[in-house]
């Protein structure tokens, strides 16, 4: 399969790079900088992509290439950070510049190629960075400039190395899209083959490869991602799939029964009631990172325990996507830290009997969704909102009681009414309700009252990497506040969460 290697030097925007080539239909992959040039040999992508970085070439403990990748005979795309590894690598000189240039500029292009093809003259691009070429490398020629850079793109079309100073990646540089899809097909010569129907025909045949003639289970939570995973299995393997839904007491209200009658008769299911269990394991525990452990542990006793009941199971299968690996740990392997470990990665104990299929490892959440359709599942599933594998319990900052889940219960359902009401419901990427470890004064009935506060987050995003808060109409807000107050006990506050993402992550935990 044709392919485009990514090499990420730390750049908040790497995802986006992969979400923008993907959408153009063209299989890539995140790789670490320091890949081996004789790795990146062998995997024979059709171009590398240096994404950008929040260091400096001229700094001492920099993350740098193997250099011998520029031997290679690869077209290669450096963007921001990895066009000043371009110009550094081929003897250019790169310069910390008076004033960071941030945010939108005007790009003049200077000399007509390859790259800037289909463009006007000048274009509008997103500039984010500190350092600039300030002398060309042999060989290269200056492509565009801006009004602070006097090279903000070079090219040495010989070696068909291009560099960028700008982010073509990001939706602030309209013409983006065109410069990415000039370098994918007019430089790099990639075809656009890569769809979810071959990825439904590539996988199956891995999945049954991989499996032969053994069982697998899979936990169903009823979300978009565990139905469109046991949904693909099922294709591959048919009945030598196992579902199990797992009641962990942890999920939505009414969400338990829904999904049984949803799924019942399309899989091979088998419920599990551990609502008792799963809160007895929680008790007392306030740290997120240690309840997506326990959660995970539990997850694999369970499965364990119905293994031995059903037989001999080889493999469990799991819905863990792109985003829950890049934030588990850093794909390149440098100071970037893990923002927080899902319960599907770091979450689940080193130890187990079974070995792991994670078909969906390599999509983000949108590309799941479109994989759904094409296996066809119903729009009502694939619509779902994306809910947390470990549940209402990072939904429940501090301790997870059986009152405390029915307050929140009971509130993000009263959320949910009132957004699906409003006709919001898929306007959102997401829109649910968080129980504080606070309690606040308030007076109800003339009467003294010191109850919990329940926080909003509404958020739109197209992928989960990166999101905005929703700026919901305030009527609806103070509909959704009154009736919380009003109708669930123990609840005397609602506040409404104005953060995007980054810095903050969409989850609170």
């Amino acid at each position: 399969m044709e392919k485009i290697i990514i090499l990420d030097f730390g750049s908040q925007y790497t995802q986006l790079i992969a979400r923008k080539v993907r959408e153009l239909k063209v299989y890539c992959e995140i790789q670490p900088y320091s890949l081996p040039a004789e790795e990146i040999e062998r995997l024979a992508p059709k171009g590398l992509i240096l994404s950008g970085g929040p260091a400096s070439v001229n700094a001492k403990d920099k993350p740098y290439p193997d250099k011998r990748i520029f031997q290679l005979g690869i077209p290669i795309l450096g963007i921001c950070y990895g066009m000043q590894i371009i110009a550094n690598t081929f003897g250019g000189k790169v310069s910390p510049a008076e004033k960071r240039e941030y945010g939108r500029t005007q790009l003049k292009i200077i000399k007509k190629n390859i790259l800037f093809a289909n463009l006007p003259p000048s274009i509008t691009v997103w500039m984010s960075h500190g350092d600039s070429v300030t002398t060309l490398p042999k060989g290269f020629v200056n492509l565009a400039k801006s009004a602070r850079v006097g090279c903000a793109a070079f090219a040495n079309e010989t070696k068909k190395i291009y560099g960028v100073q700008f982010h073509p990646e990001v939706a602030h540089t309209p013409n983006g899209k065109t410069i990415l899809n000039n370098f994918l097909f007019k430089i790099a010569g990639c075809l656009p083959t890569w769809t979810m129907a071959s990825f439904i025909q590539e996988k199956t045949q891995v999945i049954r490869n991989t499996v032969g003639s053994e069982k697998v289970i899979c936990a169903l939570s009823g979300g978009v991602d565990s139905a469109v995973l046991c949904t693909l299995l099922h294709r591959a393997i048919g009945n030598q799939l196992i579902a199990i839904f797992v009641n962990n007491g942890l999920l939505r209200k009414n969400e338990p029964e829904t999904i049984v009658h949803r799924f019942k008769n399309l899989f091979n299911l088998r419920y599990v009631d551990a609502k008792k269990q799963f809160l007895l394991k929680l008790k007392g525990v306030v740290d997120p990172e240690r309840k997506r452990r326990i959660i995970g542990n539990e997850f694999i006793r369970i499965f364990e325990e119905e293994a031995k009941k059903i037989g001999k199971i080889k493999f469990l299968a799991q819905g863990t996507l792109y985003p829950d690996v890049i934030e588990s740990k850093s794909p390149w392997g440098g100071p970037s830290a893990t923002i927080k470990t899902h319960h599907n990665v770091g979450g689940l104990p080193k130890r187990m009997r079974f070995q792991l299929i994670e078909p969906l490892r390599e999509l983000f959440k949108d590309e799941v969704r479109i994989l759904g359709k094409e296996l066809g599942l119903p729009e009502d599933i694939l619509l779902r909102q994306p809910f947390p594998g470990p549940g209402l319990a990072v939904r429940i900052i501090g301790d997870v009681t059986k009152e405390r889940l029915r307050i929140l219960k009971a509130a993000d359902a009263i959320l949910s009414t009132e957004i699906k009401k409003a006709n919001w419901e898929n306007k959102l990427w997401q829109a649910f309700a968080i129980l504080l470890p606070v309690k606040t004064v308030g007076v109800m009935g003339d009467q003294r009252t010191y109850e919990a506060v329940i926080a909003i987050r509404a958020v739109y995003s197209s992928d989960a990497m990166t999101a905005d808060w929703a700026d919901l109409p305030h009527k609806l807000l103070g509909r959704i506040s009154n009736r919380i107050i009003n109708e669930v006990k123990g609840v005397n506050r609602v506040v409404y969460d104005i953060s995007s993402k980054p810095p903050s992550t969409i989850e609170w935990e």
